[in-house]
């Protein structure tokens, strides 16, 4: 099970752009292969950073609205949301220090 939070399109707002933390979005699909490869870091950031950084992960498959709206045309993206607004924006797999710095250059 993974350690951090799923979200919709329907659950979005509530817990993505009104957050009073920060948020990483992982935006992934069952079929991606680099997004299976980055699942274990995107947990590993959840346990890690969970007292200062919300980690959250969007089906793409299932949910077309939100990538729709961010432009988000590849995946693995991870998006960083600070106050609501994009601070960051990720796209294809790396290593887990590279991911876990850009994330730490925003909190």
């Amino acid at each position: 099970m993974s350690s951090a939070a799923d979200v919709t399109d329907s659950t979005w707002d509530s817990n993505v752009t009104q957050s009073s933390t920060p948020v990483l979005v992982d935006f992934w699909a069952p079929w991606c292969g680099p997004c299976r490869a980055m699942s274990p870091y995107v947990d590993k950031l959840a346990e890690e950073m969970g007292d200062r950084l919300r980690v959250v992960k969007l089906n793409t498959q299932d949910n077309t609205e939100v990538p729709a709206k961010y432009g988000i045309t590849s995946i693995p993206t991870f998006l960083l949301i600070k106050d609501g607004e994009v601070a960051e924006q990720i796209v294809g797999a790396m290593k887990y220090d590279a991911l876990k710095q850009k994330v730490e250059a925003h909190l």
